[in-house]
């Protein structure tokens, strides 16, 4: 396992101004192995097949105990990994127990709303697990590259800093809301490098099987990444909290990046000291009786 000091590596502390082009993008830099790359391949393998039956022994803790929820936010550049990252690291949880949210562009009604407002009904309720792949983080990174969007939610942006700023303390009370409610909220930002896209997206172009994913946004995307780093860095610094903490992940090695998502997640469900409902001598009486009945 990684352990508690490797975990804190990947946290960006509260008050840290955060810059994405002095953080690795390569797990191996940040691995506490010294091994060959394929040595820490297997050895990533290994562990995330056991942070998966780990995660789902703590996933039915969590849903019989009915006193936590999980909220898991995965946010990141343009073919990051996050689709993969949920389908290898939530492989062995319960559906019934977890829900994926893919947020698309805002509808009509949902832009004569505060830009909080689709997504406060998707959080999680106790003893379940919620996954945004794109969130409301969306709104102080993706419109502020495109400070255009802006005029569909009928707002104008009289002055700059402090307008991205009350988005950033709207996120943090509505977050710290949450977790006073009882939900615990993970927050990771997948960091590939450019190059890393670049091969990922020529990928997609050349399998016939992947193409449907490719979109021309994601090359007209990739024309700001520079917007996009800053804007990131700036929402990340801003809303890192003790209650909502960021995870920096490099992810130019996928199965690194999914190794190490399941570590914290199975890490942060098992520290929460959960147990199961106790059981009375009135439900002991009732077992004893169902069980002399079936027989």
């Amino acid at each position: 396992m990684l352990g508690n000091k490797s975990i804190k590596k990947l946290r960006v502390h509260p008050g840290t101004e955060l810059h994405l082009k002095n953080v690795e993008t390569n797990w191996c830099h940040e691995s506490a192995f010294e091994q060959s790359e394929d040595e820490l391949k297997d050895e990533a393998k290994k562990l995330l097949k056991k942070n998966v039956q780990e995660l789902e022994a703590a996933q039915e803790l969590l849903y019989a105990s009915d006193a936590r929820a999980v909220l898991i936010i995965l946010q990141g550049m343009d073919a990051a990994g996050k689709d993969g990252t949920i389908k290898h690291v939530m492989s062995g949880v319960n559906p019934q127990g977890c829900s994926v949210h893919g947020f698309k562009q805002p509808s009509a009604q949902e832009l004569g709303h505060t830009f909080l407002w689709r997504y406060s009904s998707a959080t999680p309720e106790r003893g379940r697990i919620a996954i945004f792949n794109r969130s409301y983080y969306e709104d102080v990174a993706a419109v502020r590259v495109h400070p255009e969007w802006i005029a569909k939610q009928h707002l104008k942006i009289k002055n700059e800093e402090k307008f991205w700023q009350s988005r950033y303390d709207d996120i943090n009370a509505f977050e710290r809301h949450l977790t006073r409610n009882g939900t615990v909220i993970l927050k990771f930002f997948l960091h590939i490098s450019k190059d890393e896209q670049k091969r990922r997206l020529l990928a997609r172009l050349d399998d016939t099987e992947k193409l449907w994913k490719f979109s021309a946004s994601d090359l007209r995307e990739r024309g700001f990444w520079k917007e996009y780093r800053h804007a990131y860095e700036q929402a990340i610094s801003a809303t890192s909290t003790a209650w909502a903490p960021w995870y920096v992940i490099p992810a130019d090695f996928k199965w690194g990046a999914r190794t190490l998502v399941a570590e914290i997640i199975t890490h942060t469900i098992s520290s929460l000291k959960l147990d199961y409902p106790p059981v009375d001598s009135a439900m002991k009486k009732q077992a004893a009786a169902a069980r002399a009945a079936l027989k």
